[in-house]
């Protein structure tokens, strides 16, 4: 039986469903565990750096992801199930091993510089967070918020990580004409459950931080309280709330937790390990929001709570969204500024 890692918030390998067989991970002889695994980087060989969105329930149509995988080892991470694809685990792997798009900035560029290609809201990254720990070196994030703000296009980022307020420089110059909004991702105002939750993310109070500094660049911020964990962090959505809005977020919004394939097991298992006497509380109460189920996956149903319980969290939001005037969002971020970025005597032969 696994134990928990320091500094991960996975401790297993579980199987893969594509795979037919199962791969075995070195373990540590003293303890009789996994071995703590050192981050990884990868390199990725796409060519097409912008994803479509084809999902009635999102509420973009393209996003960029720099990377896949990410190292801040969230351990509800719905995220996680994506690692399979590429013949690697929901567990440590997703976390420890990080496939790197190095060319990302080129490819933006060259995106952007078709001419077919019409603005509208990007979203960085709506999958794994641009900002986790690696991009400090690697500032592949970075590179594409400067094309971005070169190029006037509108952008959205969703990060749970301070570093953003680094770019604030090229924020700001979206900011300016209405085309950049920032989402910061609360989950706990407890360090005691970020730090075995999370384990790699900003915690709670440099977050707090990030929503003051890009507020006071004149950059809008959002607050997603999420995931909410039914049993774990739901005594906490109307202090988050309060602490979001003093720091000067304008709007909130939020999600209860999303537990597919895999992710079910090892948020299990974490929960098994770190807060035992919650399981069951907070498995149930998460079945009494999602039709006796861990996890819904339908369109139009994989984020909506139910029950009594589900609507009690819905007024509970709406009251206090009210009171503390989180009610801004939805604005359409300015795309009638963009420019084309030039690319140089390439655009002498069309």
């Amino acid at each position: 039986m696994s134990q928990p890692i320091k500094g991960r918030g996975s401790a297993q390998n579980p199987k893969n469903r594509f795979l037919k067989t199962n791969l075995e991970y070195e373990i540590d002889s003293e303890t009789g565990q996994l071995k703590k695994p050192k981050t990884q980087l990868l390199k990725d060989h796409t060519s097409d750096i912008i994803s479509r969105n084809q999902s009635p329930d999102i509420p973009f149509d393209v996003g960029l992801n720099p990377y896949r995988g990410c190292e801040h080892g969230c351990v509800y991470c719905y995220a996680r199930p994506t690692h399979e694809f590429l013949g690697m685990s929901a567990g440590l792997d997703f976390e420890s091993k990080i496939v790197v798009k190095y060319n990302a900035p080129e490819l933006l560029k060259k995106a952007l510089a078709d001419h077919n290609w019409k603005p509208q809201t990007l979203v960085m990254s709506g999958v794994t967070d641009p900002y986790q720990p690696i991009e400090k070196d690697l500032e592949i994030t970075r590179r594409c918020v400067k094309i971005l703000a070169d190029c006037h296009h509108p952008l959205g980022i969703i990060t749970k990580n301070y570093l953003v307020t680094r770019d604030i420089d090229h924020l700001k110059e979206l900011a300016e004409i209405g085309a950049v909004g920032v989402t910061i991702s609360l989950t706990s105002l407890r360090p005691e459950i970020t730090n075995v939750m999370e384990p790699r993310t900003s915690r709670p109070a440099r977050r707090l931080k990030a929503i003051e500094e890009l507020t006071k660049a004149g950059i809008p911020v959002n607050v997603n309280i999420a995931p909410i964990i039914p049993g774990l962090t739901d005594d906490e959505i109307v202090p988050m709330m309060e602490t979001a809005a003093n720091a000067g977020a304008s709007s909130m919004a939020y999600t209860i937790v999303r537990l597919p394939y895999g992710v079910k097991d090892i948020f299990s298992k974490w929960l098994e390990d770190h807060f035992p006497d919650r399981k069951d509380k907070v498995l149930n109460r998460i079945r009494s929001l999602k039709s006796g189920e861990l996890n819904r996956s339908g369109f139009g149903e994989r984020f909506r709570s139910e029950g009594p319980y589900g609507e009690q969290i819905r007024q509970l939001v709406n009251i206090h969204r009210n009171r503390l005037g989180l009610t801004g969002g939805g604005v359409h971020l300015n795309g009638a500024e963009f420019r084309r970025p030039s690319m140089g005597q390439l655009n002498l032969f069309g």
